[in-house]
């Protein structure tokens, strides 16, 4: 499938894990590519990789960017608009998570820092792209210029032992709702994807919990028991439900969160 070919797609975060696998869909499915990280070495080799799957060169650029700050996301917007034009697609998918233990026991400088990169930088990477997306309708069938939010099945039941992250993705949930209502009248999709517990670094404590076969009750009352599928879930199989939802697939869907948990989410 082509579905992004000659779109311009900015995915933050996006070196490795979730990030790295939705460039790489769209990437395969032809669409101009800008990534970016905190890291010029981890930039650079995304790049690389992803140049070595693009139809050409040209296709793929890479920017440092700290998401908290303006000045980084600023160079992000117009180093898109220079090289491609606007911005049909947008991802953002920064987060952090800081604390790993009792919610109660969440420091302030964790929980401060937490809001800011998951909810506050989100929602101002998004309201500044505006200017720079392309102009769309919501026609049937056809592709819509759309922002995808990243955030976590744990923001339906945020808990131990990653409670204040839980709850910053209940957050984006919400501001997908009110962005979607916002960002209509423009002709822009704005949706979500929530996924389960996923083999990145980032979750590598949580998929340790999953595959140790002997569980605490604590592990298995936070859902920690693999879902149905009993296992944790794989980058690509977010690259291709975040290609769903910002393709012409997804036409009519907006507003929309969409969990790929294999299984945790019914059980929670």
């Amino acid at each position: 499938m082509q579905r992004f070919a000659g779109k311009t797609c900015v995915v933050t975060a996006s070196t490795q894990g979730i990030g790295y696998a939705i460039a790489e869909r769209f990437a395969q499915e032809g669409a101009n590519v800008v990534v970016s990280s905190r890291k010029q070495q981890a930039v650079d080799e995304t790049v690389a990789n992803l140049r070595s799957i693009a139809s050409n060169n040209d296709k793929v650029i890479g920017l440092v960017c700290h998401v908290n700050k303006a000045q980084d996301r600023k160079a992000v917007f117009e180093a898109a608009a220079k090289k491609f034009g606007s911005i049909d697609v947008l991802v953002l998918n920064a987060a952090s998570s800081l604390h790993f233990g009792s919610t109660v026991s969440t420091s302030e400088k964790a929980f401060d820092a937490m809001f800011q990169t998951n909810v506050k930088s989100t929602f101002l990477f998004a309201q500044e792209a505006t200017p720079f997306l392309t102009k769309s309708s919501f026609q049937p069938g056809a592709f819509s210029t759309n922002i995808l939010l990243v955030a976590s099945i744990a923001g339906y039941n945020p808990a131990a032992p990653i409670g204040i992250y839980g709850v910053t993705k209940s957050a984006m949930l919400g501001l997908t709702k009110a962005l979607a209502t916002d960002f209509a009248a423009q002709g822009v999709r704005v949706n979500c994807l929530a996924p389960g517990v996923i083999r990145t670094n980032f979750a590598s404590l949580l998929v340790d919990a999953i595959e140790n076969k002997e569980k605490s009750q604590e592990q298995l009352a936070a859902g920690l028991d693999g879902g149905l599928m009993k296992r944790v879930g794989e980058p690509r199989e977010m690259g291709a439900v975040a290609a769903f939802l910002c393709s012409a697939d997804a036409s009519f869907v907006t507003g929309e969160v969409m969990i790929a948990s294999g299984g945790t989410h019914s059980r929670l």
